[in-house]
């Protein structure tokens, strides 16, 4: 009965954490009276360009906030303001094998966003930067690795994007 009791007590302080809005067991803290996001479509400035990465990473952006916040993703003027730009999409040499030949390459995408919130102008930031990369066997192309790498580029990416914008980590 006693572990009962306590397990209520938890129950219900966890409702009343929940309840008031401004931290979720997502990890956010979204303010209550913010309702609505607008994530703008990847810009791809990178020399190099993967034609897939930016709509990937959009759509990786998307699903990220409708999975973990109750905001509406609205075409324009959401109370929140996602724009993200790749700003470089590079491989270079990362280790050398004895014979002096390249042991491994890193693909690194570096992105740039700017975050604004309508409502809380506090919160914002503009063109902050992120990276993220992935190495792989000099013995591939990257033509054989690419999408298995930029999946967890992306994976990494948003993870850090979400969470200096809405969880503000």
């Amino acid at each position: 009965m006693k572990y009962l009791k306590t397990t209520l007590m938890l129950l219900c302080l966890a409702l009343v954490a929940a309840g008031c809005g401004i931290y979720s067991f997502s990890g956010t803290s979204i303010r209550p009276d913010v309702h609505t996001i607008t994530i703008e479509p990847v810009l791809n400035n990178a020399m190099k360009v993967n034609p897939s990465l930016a709509n990937n990473l959009s759509e990786a952006l998307k699903d990220k906030f409708k999975k973990l916040t109750s905001l509406e993703q609205v075409d324009m003027d959401g109370d929140l303001v996602l724009v993200v730009t790749v700003e470089s999409y590079d491989v270079k040499a990362q280790g050398v094998a004895k014979d002096e030949t390249p042991a491994q390459n890193r693909l690194t995408v570096t992105c740039k966003a700017t975050f604004e919130n309508i409502k809380h102008p506090e919160e914002n930031f503009e063109k902050k930067s992120f990276a993220a990369y992935q190495d792989y066997d000099a013995d591939l192309s990257l033509d054989e690795v690419e999408e298995a790498l930029c999946d967890d580029i992306i994976e990494t990416l948003v993870e850090d994007i979400f969470n200096a914008s809405v969880a503000q980590w």
